[in-house]
């Protein structure tokens, strides 16, 4: 059986109504599973994660995308996170048994029935990119939403309108492609400014020479109280959990700042975790222990609690999919 994941991020966070509806949508589409959903109030954003069938997927996602267009609407939308639309950005994973190539098939019927039947205007990113530029995410996403009346004339959308019609306002963009495993992980400080917190992030991602395959932003989080470096982890091989946390807390240090946890943002793969128990338990191999020896040193149960069978992939699929 092939297994693809979808995690669409939905610029909505704070009412609980029509995450709901989202979520049911999604689920009433197809046989496709909703694994996890994961919203922040201070982001004003919710991650859904959806895996199963790749036909399943893709039709529970363009569900969960023609929810968020009628009920969200972008021109009196704010939040913390970037955002270029309701439905902002839906990637699409290859997890069992297909390729990187078949979850871009996917992605790209998704593209072209979001613009032909929903009339939003789509951008293609990642293994989808037209060109090296609209690869990535934050070149695309520039400006944010307030930028789109300019945007859709010199950046044109790959699919859909380009103009900003009353349609469109209330819509925003989508970017819709297929990549491999991103971890969305966030650390927080012990401060309140959010200056200290955008100083590490840009020190420390990839583009300004930091780690690799590491991007980064700093923001304040109301709820928690403090600020926080946001963390897309674009290659956990190359730069983990560990090595993240770790550079994230000697930046601070620098600054007299301490780290005071830190949580992850939908689902991860396993073998991230175990990484960063070998990390700090080099001759240890237990896995049970190298779980715990993650989840204790990355903080992980400090801001909200940390459930392995809830947010570890492959646990989780276990549990709602048959025959993995």
């Amino acid at each position: 059986m092939k297994i693809m994941e979808a995690v669409p991020n939905i610029s909505e966070g704070r009412d609980e109504k029509i995450i709901k509806l989202l979520a049911d949508a999604a689920k009433n589409a197809s046989p496709a599973r909703l694994l996890h959903v994961d919203n922040n109030t201070d982001a004003n954003r919710t991650v859904f994660t959806l895996a199963g069938a790749p036909d399943d997927v893709r039709q529970s996602a363009f569900a969960l995308i023609q929810a968020a267009a009628e009920r969200i609407d972008m021109r009196v939308h704010s939040g913390a996170h970037p955002r270029l639309g309701a439905a902002d950005v839906c990637p699409f994973i290859p997890v069992k048994n297909m390729t990187l190539e078949e979850a871009a098939f996917q992605a790209e019927k998704l593209a072209r029935d979001a613009a032909e039947k929903l009339n939003l205007p789509v951008y293609l990113y990642e293994a989808n990119a037209q060109t090296p530029q609209r690869k990535n995410l934050s070149f695309i996403r520039k400006g944010e939403y307030e930028s789109l009346p300019q945007k859709l004339k010199e950046l044109p959308p790959d699919f859909g309108p380009r103009e900003f019609s009353t349609g469109v306002q209330k819509t925003g963009a989508a970017v819709i492609g297929a990549r491999n495993f991103l971890i969305a992980f966030n650390i927080s400080l012990n401060t309140k400014d959010a200056t200290s917190a955008k100083q590490i992030a840009s020190v420390l991602r990839e583009k300004n020479g930091g780690l690799p395959a590491l991007k980064a932003i700093g923001w304040y989080m109301a709820d928690y109280h403090c600020a926080q470096v946001s963390f897309n982890l674009t290659d956990y091989r190359k730069t983990g959990l560990a090595q993240t946390f770790e550079a994230c807390k000697k930046e601070a240090a620098k600054r007299g700042l301490a780290v005071t946890g830190s949580e992850l943002i939908g689902l991860a793969p396993e073998e991230a975790f175990l990484n960063a128990g070998r990390f700090y338990a080099s001759t240890q191999t237990d896995k049970t222990i190298l779980l715990e020896t993650a989840i204790r040193a990355l903080k992980l149960n400090e801001i909200r609690p940390f459930n392995v069978k809830e947010r570890i992939l492959e646990y989780v699929l276990k549990l709602q999919i048959k025959n993995l």
